[in-house]
């Protein structure tokens, strides 16, 4: 009871911040339609998700969502970077990897997972495609030819499926067309020969076939000196293949079938791990600190190979709707290896020891398959309903080497077979013109089997195989109520699941298991069209609690990765979006969001780092006791802004587009420490360009971190003041044309 009471409070404060923003909308209006109304700026064009499983207009959707399309998307991925670049580009978003291009570890409202096991599973789930990629390998799938991408914050696991507790991201791929044939063809080049090359055609086969063809060319030079070898331009470049062929079948009004195989290649640079680059008692870089330059003595690589094929299905019954999604997903090969003690025998700073590694897949294979059948009743009441299948088979690899002499000193090979199964259904009752609800409720059984297949040279403590099981029903409950033809509210309670998850073993550490966590959040929001839908912005309030929260325990004393349940988290914020135009050539955007997160047991501790100061209390063992800390790589603050100003110019238009995203100071780890948390960060993007032909073409100059902005971004905490930083500044020249 004393539980529900506090949530209740915390709804009621949730409801008031919502009516105080709704209040000062029509303020707000008044004074900025005053200030443009001699200007006529445009209309916004309407924003329509699928974060219900319906397209809907993103104004009528009872969850805090965000739509990146069109110009916002191109801008980020113009200078050749990876998925990571979402970073902050949304409020409440954090994306970050310690192995650089592949894995990347996602974080919404501050609830993520920084384990970097082969089979680590994480609260916000990556969705392609309306096909789940589990595997955090899989995460990393490149941006090119995307309709758009959503990002939904808070539980979604009523209608998405497998581990959905922080919330989904969710790219859609521009489909093929029938009517009509084009395409695109886009190419850059910048700073250290970094060249980003991506296409695509669609081609009407007949009446009922199309077809769509998309590719990606990404390229880096090795910039980056090692002093140890002597060799200039020895590392950090990185080659990049990825394609896309979708064949659309349609041959009436009641059936269509969408195919889809994909693959893509990487090879290249690991993540660039440096010795010692942290003054001692602080989170500054230590003086005199150079990007270009690094001690390596050992091998730094990486290559990735993955594939998949999905078929989309949907038959229209006339008071029904089916859908069937069938998707296989697989890696044929991932090793990445790095010198990560980040320096050698003489330095730079104190070494106690020369360490390498090596992480690796040998396979991995995932099968899924979702049926669905939703209503389409003229009605008040309709309906969703469906059953979901996934099958995954993967073996990993963990190999140590002696950085120094190339030896290799011990390796590690296991194996996990995960399935699940889940049934769920939602209801959207329209009460009134003014107000509808809707409810939905999923039930999960999931199932994993985890063995170590080869153990050489590493002690193995306990069992070398590990079952898990559990089941979980969750469900959502929300209400939308508009104030007026512009404006919306709403309130969401939402439950959420993640089943149990088995980290491998190492030197001295047995096979660990994290019990299953479940999340219960609280939500309130404004959606608002302003100013005769010039502008529209969204405003919502949220506080969770995860009991049993997985957390993942990586260093400290020794090169480790162990699970961990820690008895409760809790976390609250606010976000907002905005977006409108100022007159008619100047639009901005602007977006935020406050996420405080607080880990609450006060029975588990971690061991410390080797070299770092503490700034938690220890117990009696010498430990460091982590009751009270935020959760790793979850920033208090995120803020983004873009502005775009266009003036015409001849037969075409003249443009200047800039954008920037900051985040405040981060823990790198599950204790705080002065070396180990991160400084805030600010980037910064600079576009200038030219298009003509109503649109068709268009030359620009860009920069990406135009500051040039150097900042740690996380760490190794065993063996010495590891750090690796941010993405380097850039400047380019692009080329775009649409046929």
């Amino acid at each position: 009871m004393i539980k529900m009471s506090k949530m209740h409070k915390r709804v009621i404060g949730a409801h008031g911040a919502v009516l105080a923003l709704t209040a000062l909308l029509p303020i707000g209006s008044a004074m900025a339609q005053a200030q443009v109304q001699a200007q006529a700026a445009p209309e916004l064009q309407t924003v329509t998700v699928t974060a219900q499983r319906r397209t809907e207009n993103i104004k009528e959707v009872p969850v805090s969502v965000t739509l990146l399309k069109d110009e916002k998307l191109d801008v980020l991925v113009s200078g050749g970077q990876d998925i990571r670049v979402l970073a902050g580009k949304v409020p409440s978003l954090n994306v970050e990897s310690s192995n650089g291009r592949t894995f990347p570890r996602f974080y919404i409202r501050g609830y993520g997972n920084t384990d970097f096991n082969t089979f680590a599973s994480q609260p916000v789930s990556l969705i392609y495609d309306d096909v789940v990629q589990e595997n955090p390998i899989l995460k990393g799938f490149p941006i090119f030819d995307l309709a758009g991408v959503e990002v939904l914050r808070g539980p979604q696991g009523t209608l998405f499926g497998r581990n959905t507790p922080a919330g989904v991201v969710k790219f859609e791929s521009e489909k093929p067309k029938l009517d009509s044939f084009g395409g695109y063809y886009n190419a850059s080049v910048a700073t250290h020969n970094t060249v980003n090359v991506d296409g695509a055609v669609n081609i009407p086969l007949s009446k009922e076939w199309a077809a769509r063809f998309s590719t990606l060319r990404q390229h880096r030079d090795d910039f980056v000196d090692n002093t140890f070898t002597g060799k200039e331009d020895a590392l950090e470049g990185y080659n990049e293949h990825a394609e896309r062929l979708q064949v659309l079948y349609k041959p009436g009004t009641t059936f269509n079938a969408l195919f889809n195989v994909h693959q893509r290649s990487t090879t290249g640079s690991s993540r660039l791990f440096r010795a010692n680059i942290i003054k001692k008692g602080t989170n500054q870089l230590v003086d005199g600190f150079d990007a270009d330059k690094i001690a390596n003595n050992g091998l730094n690589f990486q290559a990735l190979r993955t594939n998949g094929a999905n078929v989309r299905m949907s038959w229209d019954l006339g008071a029904l709707k089916l859908y069937s999604i069938t998707g296989y997903e697989g890696v044929d090969h991932y090793l990445s290896r790095g010198d990560i003690d980040g320096g050698v025998p003489t330095g730079p700073g104190v070494i106690p020891f020369q360490v390498e590694t090596a992480g690796g897949i040998g396979d991995v294979k995932q099968y899924s398959q979702e049926v669905r059948v939703e209503s389409k009743n003229s009605g008040p009441m309709n309906w969703q309903a469906g059953l979901y299948y996934f099958n995954e088979d993967a073996t990993g690899s963990t190999d140590n080497y002696n950085s120094t002499s190339g030896a290799q000193t011990s390796r590690l090979v296991s194996h996990q077979k995960n399935t699940a199964w889940a049934a769920f259904g939602s209801v959207n009752y329209v009460i009134s013109d003014a107000f509808n609800v809707r409810g939905g409720l999923r039930y999960t059984n999931d199932k994993k089997d985890f063995n170590t297949v080869t153990a050489w040279n590493v002690a193995q403590i306990g069992p070398g195989s590990v079952g898990e099981s559990s089941n979980k029903p969750n469900w959502d409950l929300s209400g939308t109520y508009k104030l007026n033809k512009d404006v919306n509210v709403y309130a969401r309670v939402a439950t959420g699941f993640r089943a149990p998850s088995i980290a491998a073993a190492s030197a001295a550490v047995p096979i660990t298991v994290a019990d299953a966590e479940t999340i219960t959040s609280v939500e309130a929001g404004v959606k608002a069209d302003l100013w005769n839908r010039r502008a529209r912005v969204a405003f919502s309030v949220y506080d969770y609690q995860v009991k049993n929260q997985q957390l993942t325990v990586v260093g400290g004393n020794s090169n480790v990765n162990r699970l961990i349940n820690a008895a409760k988290t809790n976390g609250r914020g606010a976000e907002l979006d905005f977006e409108g135009f100022v007159t008619t050539n100047f639009k901005v955007s602007a977006g935020g969001s406050y996420n405080f997160t607080e880990i609450r047991d006060g029975s588990i501790s971690v061991n410390k780092c080797a070299q770092c100061t503490i700034t938690d209390p220890l117990n009696a063992a010498g430990r460091v006791v982590i009751d009270g800390n935020p959760l790793p790589q979850a920033p208090k603050w995120i803020l983004n802004a873009t502005a775009r100003y266009s003036m015409d110019l001849g037969e075409g238009q003249l443009f200047v587009f800039s954008d920037w995203a900051y985040r405040s100071k981060i823990n790198f780890f599950l204790y705080e420490a002065k070396e180990f948390t991160g400084k805030p960060l600010v980037e910064g993007g600079l576009r200038v360009g030219y298009t003509w032909d109503s649109g068709k073409y268009e030359v620009a100059a860009y920069g990406r971190n135009i500051t040039g902005t150097e900042r740690i971004v996380g760490g190794i905490d065993f063996n010495n003041l590891t750090g690796f930083t941010n993405e380097p500044r850039l400047w380019g020249m692009q080329f775009k044309g649409n046929f």
